[in-house]
């Protein structure tokens, strides 16, 4: 773990079971200014739906300095011809100190603050691969310590509200969750934990 990162980040995946192809990926990036992490859940399961989750991985690698919003609009149009995705979008901005998310589809957030105050965004729904979405942004400050989980839908919000996770380590985080939370055995599951510190 490099010190000098404002963001520590763990994951935590497990395919649906039967499978071996997680149909779920991820990027995350953090850069001097800025962080970036990306989840998306391909459509069904197994190696197309990994194919197109990867694909608008790929292409946000591509475009890390973009807004979340053309982030989005991007992976729409570049999963024409593949399999859908659902897709969560989170952009911390260091210097100003806020951050911004969008999702579309069943990707949620949730924020933990130092004081454990818990805070799960709704995502829009639908998913990428049909034609333009409206988006529902959100945009917030930055605090001390805050906590951020990403997940897809192999992960039970209500599981998160578990004492367990309002632990400030994110590695203890997807530690606890793999060995005391059962993962959904019907969908591909994926737990991002990312903490920010000044």
């Amino acid at each position: 773990m490099n010190k000098n990162k404002s963001i520590q980040t763990s994951v935590f995946q497990k395919p649906k079971v039967g499978n071996y192809y997680c149909g779920d990926s991820y990027f995350y990036k953090e850069t001097e200014d800025a962080f970036i992490c990306a989840l998306a859940d391909g459509l069904g399961s197994g190696e197309h739906a990994k194919e197109s989750s990867q694909a608008v991985m790929d292409i946000i690698e591509l475009n890390v300095d973009a807004s979340v919003e053309q982030i989005i609009k991007l992976c729409n149009k570049g999963l024409v011809g593949k399999r859908g995705v659902v897709i969560g979008v989170l952009k911390i901005d260091l210097r100003e100190k806020t951050y911004t998310f969008s999702s579309i589809g069943n990707i949620g957030l949730m924020t933990v603050t130092s004081d454990s105050n818990k805070k799960r965004n709704i995502p829009n729904s639908g998913y990428l691969g049909s034609s333009p979405k409206k988006l529902k942004v959100l945009r917030d400050k930055l605090s001390e310590d805050m906590i951020f989980l990403m997940f897809s839908d192999g992960v039970n919000s209500k599981d998160l509200s578990y004492n367990f996770f309002l632990g400030k380590d994110v590695f203890e985080i997807t530690d606890l969750f793999s060995r005391y939370v059962e993962p959904n055995q019907h969908d591909d599951t994926t737990l991002i934990a990312m903490k920010y510190t000044e």
